[in-house]
């Protein structure tokens, strides 16, 4: 029965196609063909005419969009405009426009892209329309749109299709809308602050800088192996080395790893360097920036996502990583002497670990399974163990731990900071024990980069560095539940595998 359905609904389908294609066709024939046109001139948007009625009113305007209803009522009709901003109601009479142009009006398909020139008035329920004396057909659309009152929904279909999506569901417009302006305005703050955005290679030798797989590609030209970068540090920190003293990029990484509701191997990072700061430095500035964002985003300072409510108008609360495992899990880890008495309380507290892992990876270990879900509120998590951390200042007076934090929200992490590591000598012993952890089986271990050691060599001030996700960003100020929900375009498993 619901094969016989789904057939029927195919063969309806398939007839309304042909209609479209005969419209057109005959559209052509009479020397009328839409695809033609190259410019329309459109003087004003939907929801600048809604809030500007007052000095419109009686103005002629010319608006442009997706035609998204129609309703004939013998010589005169209504159709909606949706452009950019919403919608717009037209009000279209035979003995306005003409016998010749209401005749093709009438003919013309929900999904039209139609320009209208007109005059703003309020019809008698009060909608503010747009009386046309003018309707062009711009581009025919040869598809149906989904049914208007189901809409689109199967979010396979959406992610595929977001060009349908964007028509049919305002609030993902709205979504991608605002997350235009997450990225504009974490450029205008960083602006005012003196940084500078930068551009760095995406095609690299080395993909360092974090803990993941690359991707690899073959350069035909040099018939060199290349890696598609996993993180913007390695690049911006030379930068800082040639005396540009505060940059940051919003660019695009590649990791080759799952995909979940918070992973897509393709995602947007923003990361920043400052010289002559350190990570309490960075602390700031991750306040004053997340606050700014989402006031500018938002309107305010107390965002919600699902069923929480998070305060960015108080202090961030700062925790390191040992007090945060102590107050969560009650295991003290200034009271575990070494890396086999850490692997004990990992058995007795059921937490799987690799047979390399020191202590500091077991204390992470330990953050990540009893901590980090109950991060809820803005929470600055100090001092990571170095082994987790090859590319962060030692504490000075606690060589174990680095000075590092990791920024969460919502139980996500959404920065990771450092005093960035200057001390070359240091560096390359930190990347031999990441080429020892390789060989011994960590596939997103770093690599030993020369040539940064070199620029370390020339001499690096004391820096402070900071990685946001931009995506998770989004998610929180959109309160969007996937990460594909914030991407125009997000990974996919093709359909003919």
């Amino acid at each position: 029965m619901a094969e016989q359905k789904n057939q029927s609904k195919e063969q309806d389908v398939s007839a309304l196609l042909k209609v479209r294609r005969e419209k057109l066709e005959t559209l052509q024939s009479e020397g009328k063909d839409p695809f033609v046109i190259t410019k329309y001139d459109v003087t004003h948007h939907s929801l600048e005419i809604k809030d500007n009625y007052d000095a419109l009113e009686g103005q002629e305007v010319a608006v442009a969009g997706r035609m998204m209803f129609k309703r004939v009522m013998g010589k005169a009709s209504f159709c909606n405009i949706q452009d950019l901003q919403g919608k717009i109601q037209a009000y279209v009479a035979r003995d306005e426009i003409g016998e010749d142009s209401y005749k093709d009006f009438k003919k013309y398909d929900v999904g039209d892209i139609l320009g209208i020139k007109g005059t703003v008035f309020k019809t008698k329920t009060g909608e503010i329309s747009v009386h046309a004396s003018e309707v062009t057909l711009l581009s025919k659309s040869l598809q149906v749109l989904p049914e208007k009152y189901h809409g689109l929904t199967d979010t396979d279909t959406r992610y595929r299709q977001r060009y349908v999506d964007l028509i049919m569901n305002e609030d993902v417009k709205d979504t991608f809308i605002k997350r235009s302006k997450v990225i504009s305005s974490i450029r205008r703050y960083l602006d005012g602050q003196g940084f500078m955005e930068v551009e760095t290679p995406m095609l690299v030798s080395n993909a360092g800088g974090a803990a993941a797989r690359p991707f690899e590609t073959h350069f035909n030209a040099l018939n060199e192996d290349l890696k598609l970068r996993i993180s913007l540090e390695l690049y911006l920190k030379r930068l800082i080395v040639g005396g540009m003293e505060r940059v940051y990029e919003i660019g695009r990484v590649f990791r080759n790893e799952g995909l979940d509701t918070r992973h897509n191997p393709e995602f947007t990072l923003m990361e920043l360097y400052q010289a002559y700061t350190d990570y309490h430095g960075m602390m700031d500035l991750t306040e004053n920036l997340y606050r700014y964002v989402a006031k500018e985003v938002t309107g305010s300072e107390i965002l919600t996502y699902g069923e929480h409510e998070m305060d960015l108008s108080k202090p961030f609360e700062r925790i390191t990583m040992v007090d945060a495992v102590k107050k969560y899990a009650n295991v003290d880890f200034n009271e575990v002497k070494d890396a086999e008495e850490a692997k004990k309380l990992a058995k007795e507290h059921h937490i799987e670990f690799e047979e390399r892992h020191g202590k500091g990876d077991i204390l992470n270990l330990f953050f990540e399974e009893y901590v980090e879900e109950h991060l809820i509120q803005p929470t600055f998590v100090m001092d990571h163990p170095i082994e987790i951390s090859p590319l962060t200042k030692k504490k000075p007076d606690n060589p174990e731990y680095v000075e590092r934090f990791e920024f969460f929200m919502n139980g996500w992490e959404m920065a990771n900071a450092y005093s960035e590591l200057n001390d070359p000598i240091d560096q390359r012993a930190r990347f031999e024990e990441q080429e020892k952890a390789f060989e011994a089986g960590d596939d997103e271990a770093n690599h030993t980069d020369e040539d940064f050691l070199n620029a370390l060599s020339i001499g690096m001030p004391p820096t402070g560095g900071i990685g946001f996700g931009i995506d998770r960003m989004v998610m929180m100020m959109t309160n969007s539940p996937a990460i594909r929900d914030v991407l125009l375009f997000p990974t996919m498993k093709s359909l003919d595998k």
